[in-house]
Formats: C-alpha cells, structure tokens, sequence
C-alpha cells in the first residue's frame, strides 16, 4: 500500500513534469498561473521582453497595480503605463488602479484548489487559504514561468501545522499568526511548506487563512497551505464561482517531516516589538508606548470582517488626538460591502482615514510617519525603515488590537475598552457583489501586433558576464545578522519610483546601513559583500539583486541567506556563497581582499574555499546549486542562459 501522502506532495505531483515530489530534490512542475504588481513587474516584464516572448503560456496570468498608487513622481505614470503595455502586449488581466491587493484581488476572483501559482511577491502564499500552492519568487523566474515552459523547483519539507479549538472574541487570525511567529522565528520554516490541518482549521474562514498563509513568508516557508473544505466552498460560491470548487485535503495519516500544534483557544491578542515580525509578544505584557499612527489594512488584515469589527470598536468612540488613524481595504470590493453596511462611516465618524485599496504604507509609499515616532500597523513586516521613515518605530498587531490603540492612543487590548463578545456577530456576508471595472482583459482581446511602450525613462535590465574560474574581489561591504531587502533597498518612494532604473536605484542600496557603500563599489569596481545570518530576508523585491550587479557586486558571502534573494543573484549572475562556520565571518574586515578559485569545479561539486588574502585566512564556504543554477550562474544570468541578446552585460 502506497504511504500517505500530504496535502502538498498531492498537488506538486499533480504538476509535475519530471523528477521526484521528494523534499530537497529538483523536479520541473507544470505552472498553472502567474502574478506580477506594478513594482514587481516592470523588470519582469522587460525580461520577458527581452526573452523574445510574444504570449503569455500559463492560465489568467495578471499583473495588479496596487503597490505604488501615491504617484508623487511623474515616472510612476510613466512605469505603469509601462506595465500595462506589457499586458496588452503578451495578452495578460491587467488589474486598474485601486482595484484592490495582489493577494486579495487573486483570491477573489482566480484562485481555485489544486493550482499552482508562481507569483512575483513574496507573500504569494496568501492563496494557500484556498487549498492551492502560491509561491513566491523573483520577477525573472516569473517571467521564465510565464514561458508555459516546465519550471525548475527545489522540492520543500512539509511541517505540519496541527490547529485545535477556536479563536476567542477579541482574537484575531494575525495573533495567531504572530504567535506561530514567536516560535518558529523568522528561519523556523526555510525551504518547508506549512501544512494547516486539525479541528481548528475547519473554524477559520478564508481571509483568516489567509492571514496565516501570508504571515508564513515571515517565518521562511516556501508555501502554506489549508485543506480546501466547506470554509472554501463558501467563500467560491460567495464570489459567484462555486464551479471552481474542488475537495483538497491531506490523506488520513499523512505527516510532515516535523509538526507544530497550536490551540487557537490559547490564543491572546499579541503585538510584535519593533525590528522583526517574530518579536511577538502578549499585548497584556508590552509596555503601553504612544502611537503618532496607526495603520488598519494589508493583503494580511483588509477583508471585510476585520475591517467591519474594527469599525464595530470605533462605533461611538473618537481616535485618539494624538494619533493618526489609516485604514485601506484589501479590494474595492470589500470597500463597497463596508460601505454598503455604514462601517466606512463610522470609521469616518471617529476621525480616521480611508485610503485606497492598495499596498502603499506597507511599504513605505504613502502616509511616512514622523521621524523617532512610534507606529503600530497590522502589515506582515516591521523592519527598520519599512514604514518609509528611517527612524519610526513599527509595532504589528490584528485590527482588534489596532482599532482599541488608535481610541486610546497607546498600545491597548480591545477587552480593555469593550466586552469583545459583542464583535463576534459580525461576519463576512455570504454573497459578494462582482467588480468587473477591476480588469482590462487583454487576456480575451490580444492586439498581435502590438508592442511594450518604453518611456524615456526605463533603462535596460543590467545583464552580467559569465563567471570566471577565479576571481580577485575586495570587500564592499561588511554587514550583521537579520539585514532585510529593505536595508538593502530602502523603503522609501525616491528609491521605489526607480525600479525601471537600476543604474539610479543603486545609487540607494544601503544608504541607511552603510552611506559610503556605493562610493567605495564604484570605485571599486568589483567586489564582494560579506554579512552574517538571515541575509536578504523580507520581499522579493529583485532590485536588491540588480542593484548590486550594477555596482559591481560579483559575489555575496553570508552565513545563512533567505531563499528569494539567493535565487535573485543566481539569475543576474551573482555568485552566492555560504560560509561553512559562522565564525569566519568575524575574520573578514571591510576592504580585505578575497580570492576564490575553481569557481567552475567548485559550483559543480558545491564547495568553494575563499582565502583571505590580506589576513592570510582561507574561509570554507558551499553554493548548494542544482544543476540548472549552476547552469545559469555560469553564463551570468537567467537573461544569458535562456535567451535576449540587446542588452550589453556589465
């Protein structure tokens, strides 16, 4: 008899092409849809461009404009009018404009069991609430996708995640979701999928599924994912598209290579200390810090029950005068439903702000708090700067807690202002009136003949040599522990507003952490950055990636490096290193100068001995590629393995 199987080898054997659905392998899996936004997607496209693709190979592929919708520089017009050209172009949904989130927006109206979708954001994942694969990667790879060709993917390990009981009144999916934070930690599931099952998974509806599967990219995981059951039924017949159900569950027995339990019934409402999304910790024992701000919304908390009960805590109750109060729903969708039923005015009514139904202060684009303030937000990530403010300081918490603290003005449990049993009749309504002003379908009306509209503005994709079999590199850089894509990249919108320009967005790339790194990489020319653990965590932004090819960067060394950006320097031909012992780290100082040799030999075979030149240190290092990493890191990048020739390499 044939061992159980998990939910998630289920559906990467339903799409696979050729190896084994076995953890740590490589297999190619037939991709069924794609997902870019208008940051994302514009290097993503022209690399698509580039690759002489014409057409689109995958189902309902769609490129979102939700990220960037303050248009504080005229090149934003000019980079989505961009995008959308490319939509036209290749035949892709192209959603408008205010329309709603990526993930909210997909979960709506594209997602179904039994998919998988390659999507250029790193909280893809979030579709996992409906008995799916999501999974992050970067643009490039995206791109590549999109082909239709079959997509080369490291198998992840299954951790199964067992949930029991039911949430309390006056908790939230996002304080379940921090307290899985707290103990998993943000490394707790690299290179695994978190598999949700149990009695208590049945009691979460979609958006709280949601919520987790979105938050599962802060702890690492690949993928995440719910059995696709009545909760999922529901929520497709709600939207009109009860035919796209299909019953999704793991085999009885089945199991992960480790599993975690989590009573929702022990469940408190939780806030996350600044710096990091795993720095969770009951509100009843967080210091009561002031807030200048507090921001209600995000592909993780924008769905109407959320944003309704937070209303419900507002009901007859004024925000604090020292605190400014945002809310943004997930789509336009949830916005007219809330509207519908007179929540947006009592939201209104307490003194707070609508914003669009878009991404923007999750990322730093909009609405920047004051410099050294205290924030709290219900977004998925915290990191320095993320805010757009380089010195704010940003709490997490769910809308509950959210809505309770902008009344008071300080961190505060909602039971500390109301009896929480009244919010628990508030539910999502069980039908959902269409949006179809959200998409152009260019999908359905292709025009054959035309082509992507490049501004002035756009710069061509920086394209790298193939890598040599040694290498003289001085050190650029020297970083920590825990630097994230928005240190290397800053979230702040005169660095974002650059994305078609990577000569001028590198000018940016760790100003916060290191103000002289891109004088000394330029004059530099090439060399290498050295950092510790945890490099590269965060979005899946590419640029952090490009950036550094076009500053010269030819190798990165660190001690353990986050999935997404480790693949991004692959496909632009950065060479990623892993040190053997974390001490060695300490022997490599700003400036010295390392040589690697038998580049070849040793991406082929997985190691790689650096020496330290200036201290005479040789340093053990592995790469850990497969054979078509490798395959594309010798010939310099993705665009140079697999095709575009117009562009000169740096």
């Amino acid at each position: 008899m044939a061992a159980p199987l998990t939910l998630t080898e289920k559906l990467l054997r339903a799409h696979l092409v050729s190896g084994k659905a076995e953890a740590g392998g490589l297999s190619s899996v037939r991709v069924d849809s794609v997902l870019f936004h208008d940051m994302s997607g514009i290097l993503a496209l022209m690399a698509y461009d580039t690759m002489g693709m014409r057409r689109a190979g995958v189902e309902a592929p769609t490129v979102f404009t939700d990220h960037n919708l303050v248009g504080a520089q005229a090149q934003t017009a000019g980079d989505q009018a961009f995008v959308k050209s490319c939509a036209k172009a290749f035949g892709l949904r192209f959603a408008r404009a205010g329309s709603g989130i990526c993930h909210t927006l997909y979960a709506e109206d594209i997602a179904r069991p039994g998919m998988l979708l390659i999507g250029a954001d790193s909280h893809t994942a979030s579709c996992g609430a409906l008995g799916m694969l999501g999974i992050g990667m970067g643009g490039m790879e995206v791109s590549a996708a999109m082909t239709g060709r079959p997509f080369p993917l490291r198998v992840p390990r299954v951790i199964t995640v067992r949930l029991t009981g039911r949430l309390r009144a006056g908790v939230s999916a996002m304080d379940a979701a921090l307290t899985l934070l707290s103990r998993l930690t943000i490394k707790g599931a690299v290179n695994a999928v978190l598999e949700y099952c149990g009695d208590g998974a049945e009691t979460l509806t979609v958006p709280e599924r949601q919520t987790l599967c979105n938050l599962g990219a802060e702890m690492g995981a690949t993928s995440s994912v719910f059995p696709a059951d009545g909760q999922a039924l529901a929520w497709l017949k709600g939207h009109g598209r009860e035919e796209d159900f299909m019953p999704m569950s793991a085999d009885a027995g089945a199991a992960g290579s480790e599993e975690v339990c989590l009573d929702l019934g022990e469940v408190v409402p939780m806030t996350a200390l600044p710096g990091q999304p795993d720095r969770g910790i009951p509100v009843r024992e967080a210091e009561k810090v002031p807030f200048s701000q507090v921001f209600i919304g995000s592909c993780a908390n924008g769905d109407y029950e959320s944003l309704a009960r937070a209303a419900r805590v507002l009901k007859g109750r004024s925000v604090s005068p020292d605190t400014e109060l945002l809310v943004a729903c997930g789509s336009r969708k949830v916005y007219r439903q809330l509207m519908r039923d007179g929540w947006l005015d009592v939201i209104l009514a307490s003194g707070g702000r609508l914003l669009e139904s878009g991404c923007g202060p999750c990322m730093g684009i909009g609405q920047a708090p004051a410099s050294g303030t205290n924030v709290l937000r219900t977004t998925n990530r915290n990191f320095p700067g993320r805010a757009g403010t380089k010195d704010a300081r940003i709490w997490l918490a769910g809308p509950l807690t959210a809505a309770a603290s902008a009344v008071r003005g300080c961190l505060t449990d909602v039971s500390n202002l109301m009896d929480p049993r009244e919010l628990e009749d508030i539910r999502t309504p069980e039908q959902t009136e269409s949006d179809p002003s959200a998409y152009i379908r260019f999908d359905r009306d292709r025009d054959e003949g035309f082509r992507p509209v490049y501004t002035d503005k756009i710069r061509p994709i920086p394209r790298g040599r193939p890598l040599p079999d040694e290498m003289l590199l001085p050190v650029s850089l020297k970083a920590g522990d825990g630097i994230s894509t928005d240190d290397i990249v800053p979230a702040v919108p005169e660095a974002l507003s650059l994305r078609a320009n990577i000569p001028a967005l590198a000018r940016y790339l760790f100003h916060y952490r290191d103000p002289g790194f891109v004088r000394r990489a330029g004059e530099l020319k090439e060399s290498a950055i050295a950092a510790g653990r945890d490099y590269a965590q965060g979005s899946s932004r590419e640029h952090a990636a490009a950036g550094c090819l076009a500053l010269g960067i030819r190798a990165v060394l660190a001690v353990s490096m986050h999935r997404i950006h480790r693949a991004n320097l692959i496909n632009y031909g950065i060479l990623p290193l892993l040190i053997d012992r974390a001490e060695d780290l300490e022997t490599i100082g700003e400036g010295d100068i390392l040589r690697l040799r038998g580049i070849h030999e040793g991406i082929r075979c997985g190691h790689i001995t650096v020496l330290n030149e200036t201290h005479g240190i040789s340093i053990p290092c592995h790469t850990d590629l497969n054979a078509h990493e490798a395959q594309v890191l010798l010939s310099g990048g993705l665009l140079n393995a697999g095709g575009g020739t117009e562009n000169e390499p740096c």
